[in-house]
């Protein structure tokens, strides 16, 4: 969508003569190409090196699934609520969120109480933070006090929850006469004094332009000293007003009294008002669908069966599942026992080794029927099924233990949390530890997934005693860690976390560990949502050191290979690539060169075909992008690989007759980078590397004719009869058949 507050990335500047072959790499001062070939492949056989590419191979593959789910229709339970390309929540993304979208979300907006006084200060500071719990409305009252300033039919720009409030009035951010908001902010790192004047400085700033800015923040928010004067305690309006003004906005007819009597009971149980609000919308349906939603036959049964204190033997298979769900049974089974030799001697072990044995021998063996027992164990909680795998025949399906639902595995997580201390934690922890560092990539992921649910209880203790050690472990453990913060980002009210503990792990005094677990991170849905801090880190990442740098470059190369069926996202990474390249110089122009070379010869997540050949052909949009990032690289040191990507390109795309226009678009893209020696060198390059036996072959011979012919130059003024008009040696392989 059109972005008003946002000016395109400048276009590259041509790199001037001499080309290549004529000392280029000399006058520019960049290395030359070192012999190991293209990403340094092959440097990274043994060692750290080589966990750090098993890491990021591992990863590849899950996201490679995780985008297959999203837009090819294969959903699991798992994945039903988490994908790339799902759509955010309005303003969670940083932005430009549409009037009609603040309408939406306004839809049945109640002003709480307090509203006019949170508006009057807004009006007069141009700058409100707004500090009450998650859930309690906060969005919403930002979206409303913003319109009520900028009038209706006016957008308003969200900005990154990770922003410096500095930076925004250093830099010059602010444009006049706009609505500003950051949701879920976190924080800074300067301290009170330091802030406090960056504030006031902004609130001048704010004034001056005519613009506002809306934070919503923690409770916490109103104790810091630099916000203490904008800060407002916000607090939801009452649920049974709410609801009444939901039912009254939707002319919704009088109900019977029993059943009104039991909708308003529930009701006012409620604490969030969007909960309230889809109970009125399902009222609108009926009375019957308002009180199933109401009733939440999920979480009864949920808190039922808690509520019976079930055995060790049911509870900690449950416990298991939560953190473990969707593995096929014989690898349930196993990471059940593992368990529970944890949950046994957890209080036999001494610094980390075990006590010295009393003597006893081992107890006789048990052999139940375990698998029987999933019939009457959580009955409407869990269920075995037979599954396949993607594309695999019916009879090679497995049992699989699974909830009934998404909702009750978090239910689940949440029981156990509020009910169990450290008895069971203690051994969950250390269980979950051993998974992390020895399960395979499966096991790992919904250890993952179990986590990030669980940080929706306790997010602190998630942090300190899972996420810190891991982010700097193994490298399996630091996957794992990626994850979770991927993960994190399905919950509105935990994405700004995520961003702030991957902001962190990238700074240099956090160690090279965590800047690989967050370029990781990057890489997924952490990036996909909070695309400009991602890139920007990422990109900063590149200069540091071999095994940070080679990170954030295959980070980056994920990044655009995930966005394959986001031609918008894919379109911006290319702008920000090619604009760091036309802008770098020195050292800095060696590692961007790098990193543009890497995303050409890039190969997409589900096979070998290159990323550049399946955007041109499934979004031409991206071939001036691609164009203009191919001429910054093919008129530098890294030429010859840079026309080997291309070739590569071509070929992968000539048995596909729908590609000569987007090719076409590609040549016409690089024409105007191109002057005339130039553009005879780059036939000449072209027309060698051709004639390999991979690319000598018609349809690849043909797009090449297709993609020079559309760089062509007129010919000089001069005219030639046939007999003496000149044919370059080097472009007769172009003369036609």
């Amino acid at each position: 969508m059109a972005d008003p507050g946002v000016d395109e990335p400048p276009a590259p500047r041509p790199p001037e003569e001499p080309s290549p072959g004529d000392g280029a790499a000399e006058l520019s001062g960049e290395e030359p190409e070192r012999s190991g070939g293209p990403s340094g492949a092959g440097a990274a056989d043994s060692g750290p090196e080589a966990d750090d590419q098993d890491g990021y191979d591992d990863l590849t593959t899950a996201l490679g699934q995780r985008v297959y789910n999203n837009f090819y229709g294969h959903v699991d339970a798992a994945d039903a609520v988490f994908g790339f390309g799902a759509a955010a929540a309005p303003g969670l993304a940083p932005g430009f969120v549409e009037a009609a979208e603040i309408d939406r979300v306004l839809t049945d907006y109640l002003h709480p109480d307090g509203y006019d006084e949170a508006a009057g200060r807004l009006q007069a500071d141009h700058l409100l933070v707004l500090a009450g719990e998650d859930g309690s409305g906060r969005r919403a009252g930002a979206f409303s006090m913003l319109r009520d300033v900028l009038g209706r039919g006016v957008g308003l720009r969200s900005l990154s929850p990770a922003n410096s409030l500095a930076e925004l009035e250093s830099k010059g951010s602010l444009k006049a006469g706009q609505g500003y908001v950051i949701l879920d902010y976190v924080g800074e790192t300067h301290h009170d004094a330091v802030q406090g004047f960056a504030v006031r400085k902004l609130r001048d700033a704010l004034r001056r332009s005519g613009s506002y800015l809306v934070l919503t923040a923690a409770p916490a928010a109103q104790r810091r000293l630099a916000l203490k004067d904008f800060c407002v305690a916000w607090h939801p309006p009452d649920p049974l007003t709410l609801f009444d003004h939901c039912v009254d906005m939707a002319a919704i007819p009088d109900l019977p009294p029993d059943t009104a009597s039991e909708l308003r009971e529930r009701v006012a149980e409620l604490r969030r008002p969007g909960d309230i609000v889809r109970a009125a919308r399902k009222l609108s349906e009926s009375p019957e669908a308002a009180l199933v939603a109401l009733r939440d036959g999920a979480k009864q049964t949920v808190q039922d069966w808690f509520g019976k204190r079930p055995p060790v033997g049911d509870l900690l298979p449950m416990a298991a599942l939560a953190f473990a769900e969707g593995l096929p049974e014989r690898t349930f089974e196993a990471v059940t026992v593992l368990l529970g030799a944890h949950a046994r001697n957890w209080d036999r072990f001494e610094d980390g080794a075990p006590r010295e044995e009393d003597g006893s021998g081992p107890p006789a063996p048990d052999i139940e029927q375990s698998r029987a027992r999933w019939r009457s164990r959580a009955v409407g909680i869990a269920v075995a099924e037979r599954r396949t795998e993607r594309g695999e025949d019916h009879c090679r399906s497995e049992r699989m233990i699974v909830f009934a639902s998404p909702r009750v595995r978090e239910l689940v997580i949440g029981e156990l949390h509020e009910l169990y201390g450290y008895s069971l934690w203690y051994p969950l922890r250390q269980w979950l530890d051993q998974l992390s560092m020895e399960g395979s990539p499966e096991v790992r992921a919904e250890v993952a997934r179990g986590v990030a649910l669980l940080a929706r209880h306790a997010l602190p203790e998630v942090e300190e005693n899972l996420l810190r050690p891991w982010s700097n472990g193994t490298s399996s453990q630091r996957l794992t860690a990626a994850f979770i913060l991927q993960f994190m980002c399905v919950d509105e009210r935990l994405a700004s976390q995520a961003l702030n503990m991957a902001m962190r792990w990238s700074q240099l005094g956090e160690g090279w560990s965590r800047a690989i677990t967050a370029a990781m991170a990057f890489a997924g849905e952490v990036g996909s949502l909070y695309r400009l801090e991602a890139l920007n880190t990422l990109w900063m990442m590149t200069g540091r050191g071999q095994r940070v740098a080679m990170a954030a470059r295959r980070s980056l190369v994920l990044f655009l290979a995930t966005a394959e069926q986001e031609p918008e996202r894919a379109v911006f990474f290319l702008r920000y690539l090619r604009t760091q390249l036309a802008d770098a110089h020195g050292k800095e122009r060696v590692e961007a060169l790098h990193t543009a070379i890497e995303v050409l010869e890039a190969s997409r997540l589900s096979g070998v075909e290159p990323l550049a050949a399946f955007l041109l052909r499934a979004h031409p949009g991206t071939a001036r992008q691609l164009g203009s990032l191919w001429i910054g690289v093919l008129f530098s040191v890294r030429r010859r690989q840079a026309v080997a990507a291309l070739c590569r390109t071509l070929a992968a795309l000539q048995d596909d007759p729908s590609a000569t226009g987007p090719v076409r678009e590609l040549g016409e893209a690089m024409r105007g980078a191109l002057n005339d020696r130039q553009w005879a060198s780059l036939r000449g390059d072209m027309s060698a590397a051709l004639r390999h036996p991979d690319y000598a072959i018609p349809g690849t011979q043909q797009l090449a004719r297709v993609l020079l012919g559309s760089t062509q130059r007129p010919a000089p003024a001069r005219r030639h009869t046939p007999a003496q008009r000149p044919v370059p040696a080097n472009t007769r392989s172009f003369q036609g058949s």
